[in-house]
């Protein structure tokens, strides 16, 4: 059991250690409630509630490294424009990872494709640089990439925007909690790329602002996560609309029952690209907190944050409410603070996240939705404030820390 060093810090809960922390930050967040064919429902009892705690006590593996793997291909050999090469290199692209290696060279040939690959492996960069060559070689060319989370949109939007920076091909995001009208204009405005969550999709479809006949290129993202949330039918019904001559690029972490049913009806005669690496969980050393007092569970969460080592924290609640609970009182304590849920705008969300990345604020709280999908380079710590639903879940949170073949820690509250 992790058992934290009493310091002098430790025993002031008042704040007055603002002064290593600076100025406290304070911002909003993002909710659990998922949505299942327009209902609402908040997260279920954690089916963890009296387990073994030993399931969450395992330490990581020696970290293993990618130099085993040699590329066929060098960026420089793909048959792309010069100038898409140019930002591929100014992106920080030097060595193809697996999958782009394995991707890119089927889906420059048209193939619809498969990706089997967790987030984290560089499989968005393996299917823009095709879109983007594809769309400069054919202005008429239209793609429509569609992804479970508003953040993770955002974040192919960036990535978007770098490859294609200079080269006169546009994007636009379509997410929940945003001005719709201004999705709407910019709609109006043919953009060659959609990037958007079911959700909003689906209205815009319904109103007739968008019609899916007009994209030849459709990429799946993150499927298994879609059909956990429940858009299963949301899919189904997307495909129903979309042009049978189309390029079709799915990619999921894994393929269970519901995801093949997708699976089937998108794909036609696919390659299938399946990067094999050690579970990013591997890496991570995992332990418990033993919750004697539960009143004082955010004495031993302060405790914690205090430490050297704690630099970059992402603490995951069960709710919205007890994020911006948790919010309060650690910002109150001096710490800088931001968290996620769906109170809060989608802005407010992005520059939340932003200033995580960026190091403006040490911890980062939220709920689940947080827990895949997300690319957040060096987080310290995974902290499980409050149990997940389920030992997936679990898996899923904690794999935000020990990426990139770097040795991460998670630790669980348990009472």
């Amino acid at each position: 059991m992790y058992r934290p060093n009493n310091s002098r810090f430790s025993r002031n809960r008042s704040g007055s250690n603002r002064g290593k922390f600076h100025r406290p930050f304070h911002n909003g967040g993002f909710s659990t409630a998922r949505k299942f064919n327009g209902a609402q429902r908040g997260p279920a009892k954690s089916k963890l509630i009296g387990a073994d705690i030993n399931i969450f006590i395992k330490k990581a593996s020696d970290v293993t490294t990618d130099e085993a793997y040699r590329p066929h291909n060098s960026f420089s050999d793909f048959a792309v424009n010069e100038n898409l090469k140019r930002n591929i290199i100014s992106h920080g692209y030097t060595t193809p990872t697996p999958i782009q290696d394995k991707a890119i060279e089927p889906i420059l040939g048209g193939r619809d494709l498969i990706g089997l690959a967790n987030t984290g492996t560089g499989k968005t960069a393996a299917f823009l640089i095709p879109i983007i060559d594809k769309i400069f070689k054919n202005r008429a060319e239209k793609a429509l990439i569609i992804t479970p989370t508003r953040e993770l949109a955002a974040q192919i939007n960036d990535e978007f925007k770098s490859f294609a920076f200079g080269m006169r091909i546009f994007s636009t995001v379509v997410i929940g909690g945003a001005s719709m009208n201004r999705q709407i204009w910019d709609l109006k405005r043919e953009p060659n790329v959609v990037i958007g969550t079911p959700g909003r999709l689906k209205d815009l479809i319904e109103q007739k602002k968008l019609f899916l006949q007009n994209f030849r290129t459709i990429v799946l993202d993150e499927v298994d996560l879609m059909v956990d949330i429940g858009f299963i039918n949301d899919v189904k019904y997307f495909i129903s609309l979309l042009p049978r001559e189309r390029q079709s690029l799915f990619f999921s972490a894994t393929i269970d029952g519901k995801v093949r049913e997708v699976l089937q009806a998108f794909v036609t005669n696919p390659v299938t690209v399946s990067v094999q690496t050690q579970p990013t969980s591997e890496n991570v050393d995992q332990d418990v907190i033993r919750v004697i007092n539960p009143v004082k569970k955010v004495d031993q969460l302060h405790d914690l944050l205090i430490k050297e080592s704690f630099n970059k924290v992402l603490v995951f609640g069960r709710t919205k409410h007890g994020i911006e609970k948790l919010d309060k009182a650690l910002t109150e304590r001096g710490f800088k603070v931001g968290s996620l849920h769906g109170n809060r705008s989608q802005g407010q969300r992005q520059r939340t996240l932003r200033s995580f990345k960026e190091n403006e604020i040490q911890v980062l709280l939220a709920t689940d939705v947080a827990s895949r999908g997300l690319d957040i380079d060096n987080v310290s710590h995974v902290i499980n404030y409050d149990l997940p639903e389920t030992y997936d879940d679990y898996i899923h949170r904690i794999g935000r820390t020990g990426r990139a073949n770097k040795r991460g820690v998670a630790l669980t509250f348990v009472e």
